[in-house]
């Protein structure tokens, strides 16, 4: 629809920066907490079965409306139903892009934070979870990592799909692959590390509840960077001469694998310390640093580590304001590098909120939560699911099924798209997503 939109020069450089986007954070900080707090192995194995049935068919639908539009998430609803309101659902897409940036820029500070504090040292007998407080609530500290941090992920982002992003994440990906490697080998290594492996990759079946199988749709969702409009807006920048059920099949299970390998990079280390797999969201910031503290030369892949996850977060952080600065570019008209830096320090400025939370805001509660809590709240688990749902009952009943399948399947490649997408977009998926989000307002609203 639109000829001069630029492309992905190959389809190495599309995999990379949609497995870029869906490596992030989620795989490594969300993905290990989940499983440690949800039985490990079983958890794994019901998170797996989400991803085949769940994650991929959704992958292949939001690139597939991406590519046939040519534009971004509300752009890609006005050109393929137009005189509408689906167009709303492009627009959850971007809400949820924008708004998650704010507060996961603030995190991914964190982590950039972290690398200096393992150049400094990891000494063993430090309360860590007095350090990992003691940054959060700080003031000036917290919002330089947060600027810092969305500065690196405008200029690259301004410098256009080809020489910004498919340039950065090919050097990127592969530092954050070979690193993640010299992790795991560290890890398995240590003494008494096969109890982590065993926690791992033994199921336990008989700690399966109910919240099993809703954690790991919302993790399928999450990680893949599915319902936020990154997987759409990177397929309107895919070649028609690419076959969207193969490069779907590359994205999910270079997403999947990392996740995978990064368990095998912190449980055996947890265990063979003797800390808690179930430690939550602070297993990353709080027992990490004290599992490396009391490793061998533990400073050295304390370092490594955080570097790793820095790198995991950018990928995905630029994919999220990718989406934002699409929909200036394409409904708006602005330049891009204009759209990069205004959406940058936009998305900075309402994630100030989020860091202060811990800090001088400490006392205020939205609904209940913490300033970052409602943000995630709000997007994470009301507008992805809403936006993931209305966009699998869109291609199912609006769009067609069948004309999805005909657009991923054109031109023809090694995995070859069925009926059973029908009966998973249609039923399944809208289902699926719904229940996970009832039993989100539920525990919250009960």
């Amino acid at each position: 629809m639109n000829g001069a939109r630029e492309k992905w020069t190959s389809k190495v450089g599309f995999v990379l920066a949609a497995a870029g986007s869906a490596v992030g954070l989620g795989n490594i900080w969300r993905f290990s907490y989940v499983t440690g707090t949800n039985g490990g192995a079983a958890f794994v194995v019901i998170y797996l079965i989400a991803i085949i049935l769940i994650g991929y068919p959704m992958m292949v639908t939001e690139v597939a409306i991406g590519r046939k539009s040519e534009r971004n998430p509300v752009g890609a609803f006005k050109a393929l139903a137009p005189n509408t309101p689906w167009y709303i659902v492009g627009g959850l897409g971007v809400f949820s892009g924008f708004v998650i940036l704010a507060f996961y820029s603030v995190v991914a500070g964190w982590s950039v934070a972290y690398i200096f504090k393992a150049i400094a040292g990891f000494a063993p007998g430090t309360d860590f979870a007095d350090v990992f407080v003691g940054h959060i609530t700080g003031t000036a500290v917290p919002i330089i990592w947060h600027a810092v941090f969305m500065v690196l992920t405008f200029a690259i982002i301004a410098a256009g799909v080809v020489k910004g992003i498919q340039r950065w994440v090919k050097i990127l990906m592969p530092v954050l692959v070979v690193l993640l490697i010299v992790m795991v080998f560290r890890a398995i290594t240590l003494p008494g590390a096969g109890e982590g492996v065993a926690f791992y990759l033994a199921p336990r079946f008989e700690e399966v509840t109910a919240g099993t199988f809703l954690a790991a749709i919302g993790q399928a969702f999450f990680t893949l960077s599915l319902g936020m409009g990154a997987m759409i807006t990177y397929g309107s920048y895919l070649s028609n001469k690419e076959n969207i059920a193969d490069n779907g099949g590359w994205v999910v299970g270079l997403d999947t694998a990392i996740a995978l390998i990064a368990g095998f990079a912190i449980f055996p280390a947890v265990f063979a310390l003797g800390y808690d797999p179930a430690a939550g969201p602070g297993l990353v910031f709080i027992t990490l640093p004290a599992v490396f503290a009391e490793m061998p030369a533990g400073s050295l892949f304390g370092f490594i580590f955080f570097v790793l996850l820095s790198i995991a977060a950018l990928t995905s952080a630029i994919s999220l304001l990718e989406v934002v600065v699409a929909w200036l570019v394409d409904e708006k008209g602005w330049a891009r590098p204009k759209a990069a830096v205004a959406m940058g320090i936009a998305i900075f400025v309402i994630g100030l909120p989020t860091t202060l939370g811990f800090g001088v805001w400490g006392d205020v509660r939205i609904i209940g939560m913490e300033i970052l809590d409602f943000y995630d709240f709000l997007a994470s688990e009301l507008a992805l699911p809403i936006g993931g749902a209305l966009t699998a009952i869109f291609a199912g009943h609006v769009w067609k099924a069948r004309t999805v399948i005909d657009e991923t399947n054109n031109p023809p490649g090694a995995i070859k798209i069925g009926n059973w997408y029908g009966v998973l977009i249609k039923y399944l998926i809208p289902i699926a997503v719904f229940v996970v989000l009832i039993a989100t307002l539920i525990d919250f609203f009960g």
